[in-house]
């Protein structure tokens, strides 16, 4: 359950903590007192998404911290198995802080979290029911999921998703195949002559770069040998002057003559050699490219021919060679993919078949499943509702076999309501009111809190349109089913809060010109004149005092109770 949550920097409340019991817990207050704050609190400790707009004005980072005490074992198994261990005593501490600029940390047993993990496991332990519920009953594409919540379906439509899913993939490919006999002749001529005048080409990664060089030779041929010349000649002289390698080898042998006297000279005499025998190496390397100096002019044609296919191909299928060479790898792997499309059609149909009779079958159980469970779940949700002053109603789960199968199965549900006798069932939607939608809600959330783990239930004035009689009956109702799980319940009516085990008055005080919000547990007085509140308005009477006694003493509160 959940056993405290504390409060820092959430919209109006500076710093609060919020202490729950067991049973049903019943928090109330003026309208704008903070009510929707709170839950958006429980929201953000449970990893739901929160706005950025939910931080206190002024303030860095909004955090809220939520302690769950007497976690059942198989909850505390999944949450282990997330990697976050549970204390010894069973407890669970769930913290999560969001900055005034969107950003955020979580936190499971101290632990950093995501924050998916942590709404993973906040719906582990915790449903909240809100007004929007009661939309959400209104909208017939929501009722098949309450259904199969009712009949244990959860595990077998999963199943059913994943092959419904890929039989969706496999009629896609199919359909991508099924082109028509003009079209992918079309196709295939024109992948062919695509192939054809690119591979013909003979193309090579570099290529271009290599041409680029030689015309740029050829166009420059003649200043480029006078420079070589110019060089050579200068390495290796002329009839009438000695070129540098002979000079330096001169340099060299007389250097060496010297070392016989002066032996320091004898590193300086090897480098003048080594000198020597690096520029005949150099004379050697511009003979070479002397000599491959391309000045013919049929060699510079021949490139400018072979540049203009490159130019005219890159117009066609890519900016560089590698693009049209993998533009050529693509069209021979569709051109394949066409050429064989009729036996991997083939194999893809008999594939579909088989998935499409496994889908089937189990759609079928799914069908057999809901229809058991909606006999059952009309009969409990008109026990509910008679409890709940509605003894006339009728409820009745429509399921209307599909043409064929669609994400859910091969049923579309729709749930029938009649609130008086002899008036024809027709859809929610049309004729119930809102304190009707109320009571059928909060009917179909006791119908299946007899079937999900989940141990807290968060109830926000889910009473809206409902007074009197039928408000006590919810009262009682919550009551009950807090017997066996711990509620948690925002109202404005007094008939509900005062079956409370554990009242919490949400209160708004302005101090030096700032918002705040404060929680407090009320004593059996606090109660008495908050009901007092609740019944008469502003004006708390003698009156209203006394029928506030009445309630809670009708309740099973009295004065000597701690509240």
């Amino acid at each position: 359950m959940l056993a405290q949550l504390h409060i820092e920097n959430v919209a109006v409340i500076e710093n609060a903590d919020l202490v729950l019991a067991d049973g049903l817990n019943v928090l109330t207050g003026e309208t704008g007192a903070g009510k929707s704050i709170l839950i958006g609190s429980i929201n953000l400790a449970l990893g739901e998404r929160v706005s950025r707009e939910i931080v206190r004005a002024g303030a860095h980072a909004a955090h809220v911290t939520a302690l769950f005490a007497q976690v059942p074992e198989r909850i505390r198994t999944r949450v282990e198995g997330l990697g976050f261990p549970c204390e010894e005593d069973g407890s669970l501490l769930l913290s999560r802080e969001i900055t005034a600029d969107g950003r955020g940390s979580c936190r499971i047993s101290g632990r950093p979290a995501t924050v998916s993990v942590l709404r993973e496991v906040g719906r582990l332990l915790v449903n909240i029911h809100g007004q929007h519920d009661n939309q959400a009953l209104l909208a017939p594409e929501n009722h098949i999921r309450y259904l199969d919540l009712y009949a244990g379906n959860t595990e077998s439509l999963q199943a059913y998703h994943e092959v419904y899913q890929q039989l969706r993939r496999l009629r896609a490919q199919l359909k991508k195949l099924a082109m028509d006999d003009a079209e992918k002749a079309r196709r295939v001529d024109l992948l062919r002559y695509q192939i054809d005048e690119i591979r013909t080409a003979g193309l090579r990664p570099g290529e271009e770069e290599e041409l680029e060089e030689r015309r740029s030779n050829i166009l420059h041929a003649e200043k480029i040998t006078g420079s070589l010349q110019e060089a050579l000649g200068a390495l290796q002289g002329a009839e009438t002057a000695a070129g540098a390698d002979t000079l330096a080898g001169a340099a060299a042998s007389a250097v060496q003559a010297a070392s016989d006297l002066l032996p320091q000279l004898v590193p300086l005499a090897e480098r003048l050699q080594n000198l020597r025998y690096e520029l005949e190496d150099c004379a050697a390397e511009l003979q070479n490219r002397l000599d491959g100096v391309d000045a013919d002019p049929r060699g510079l044609e021949a490139v400018e021919e072979r540049l203009d296919t490159i130019f005219r191909l890159r117009g066609k299928y890519g900016e560089t060679i590698g693009d049209i060479l993998t533009f050529a790898e693509r069209s021979e792997q569709e051109l394949e993919s066409i050429t064989s499309s009729g036996e991997r059609a083939d194999a893809l149909r008999q594939k579909g078949k088989a998935l499409a009779a496994q889908a089937k079958q189990m759609a079928g159980r799914l069908t057999e499943n809901r229809r058991r469970a909606a006999r059952t779940m009309e009969e409990k949700i008109r026990t509910e509702l008679a409890f709940l002053e509605m003894p006339n109603v009728r409820f009745h789960v429509k399921l209307t076999p599909l043409s064929r199968l669609e994400a859910d199965g091969a049923d579309g549900v729709e749930f029938l309501f009649a609130a008086n006798p002899g008036a024809p069932l027709r859809p929610l939607v049309r004729i119930a009111s809102g304190g009707e939608i109320s009571r059928v809600m909060l009917a179909i959330k006791n119908a299946l809190a007899d079937v999900d783990d989940i141990d807290t239930l968060i109830f926000d004035e889910i009473d809206t349109g409902v007074s009197g009689r039928a408000a006590y009956k919810i009262g009682v109702k919550l009551k009950q089913v807090a017997g066996a799980r711990q509620i948690v319940c925002i109202t404005h009516l007094a008939q509900i809060a005062a079956q409370a085990d554990r009242h919490v008055l949400i209160e708004k005080t302005v101090e030096d010109g700032r918002t705040f919000t404060r929680l407090h547990v009320l004593d059996f007085e606090g109660r008495k004149r908050e009901l007092a509140r609740i019944i008469g308005g502003a004006a708390i009477t003698p009156l209203t005092l006394q029928n506030a006694a009445e309630m809670l003493g009708a309740a099973g509160t009295f004065p000597s109770s701690d509240g």
